[in-house]
């Protein structure tokens, strides 16, 4: 396998940032979440469509069965995660579902674990339940465990799963499908997805106002086309878990965004459990980079 161009941390980075935006963007829309998921999605497809034709489009006659039966599940299962997070947005808040959703680390370890056969260290399994011990501390003044806001919960957890299900199916076909191949294939199945979703449910697809046509393309452009894009970039190089445990970082992004533009307050124990998160994070990464290190000089 050659070596990245850049660091895999960098663009991960990155994502994280964008990322974090999406809450923001879907309670700034008036739509419904399936709606939402769908232009999303839709948009990137558009956008993609003619540079993947024109540069992209041979790779797919070399696709094995294995590769889209995976590519297209993980589509789906993208569009799953869309509608359950966006869905969770309409009943509690933006701290709570963006805290629920980044837990993923739970499920992402033991998914490598499983089907990957990857080593989790006691340092890295400590270090995953300080950050996630931050993401609790984010939540715990925001968090009611009452009513709709209990519905909510359960939708951000649920899409949870779907989003460790997508990076962990991306994990295997990344190693054999160039990016833009792969990426444009997740987003069309999942636009298809969602298309169907949407029509079979009688959502409205048209007649919204304008500045919701703005928030559908910032979040194909900036969330889908930017930080998922450069997540399924960096599955090629680094393990599903440092990906999990780097996006505990988008409640901390979320929190503050929301304050500036939604006028969420932020809470002292969202301070705190903000630098509780990046704590986790670096000690994660740390033991990570340590471990790979001594799998290499092992090898040579």
């Amino acid at each position: 396998m050659n070596k990245p161009i850049i660091h895999p941390y960098i663009p991960i980075a990155i994502g994280v940032l964008t990322v974090g935006l999406s809450a923001i963007f879907v309670k700034l829309t008036t739509a419904d979440a399936g709606v939402v998921a769908f232009y999303r999605m839709f948009f990137s497809v558009v956008i993609m469509l003619p540079f993947f034709l024109h540069s992209y489009r041979k790779e797919l006659y070399r696709l094995s069965k294995r590769d889209w039966l995976f590519s297209s599940i993980a589509g789906i299962f993208l569009a799953i995660h869309f509608i359950l997070w966006f869905e969770s947005l309409n009943y509690t808040s933006v701290a709570s579902s963006t805290v629920l959703v980044t837990l993923q680390p739970i499920f992402a370890l033991a998914g490598t674990a499983l089907f990957f056969k990857e080593i989790i260290s006691g340092k890295m399994l400590a270090a995953v339940l300080v950050a996630l011990t931050g993401s609790i501390i984010i939540s715990w003044g925001d968090f009611r465990i009452s009513g709709a806001a209990l519905f909510g919960d359960v939708l951000a957890l649920l899409a949870c799963g779907f989003i460790t299900a997508y990076l962990l199916v991306g994990q295997d076909v990344r190693k054999r499908v160039s990016l833009v191949t792969y990426t444009f294939l997740v987003y069309l199945v999942s636009s298809i997805a969602l298309f169907l979703y949407v029509i079979t449910i009688q959502q409205p697809l048209f007649s919204y106002p304008a500045s919701d046509w703005g928030w559908f393309l910032a979040l194909a452009l900036l969330p889908n086309l930017l930080g998922h894009t450069l997540f399924n970039w960096a599955v090629k190089w680094v393990s599903t878990n440092v990906i999990s445990i780097t996006i505990l970082f988008e409640p901390v992004i979320a929190s503050i965004a929301a304050y500036y533009i939604l006028h969420e307050s932020i809470s002292v124990s969202q301070m705190i459990g903000g630098i509780v998160i990046l704590t986790g994070i670096l000690l994660f990464v740390l033991d990570f980079k340590a471990i790979k290190k001594k799998l290499f000089l092992k090898k040579t």
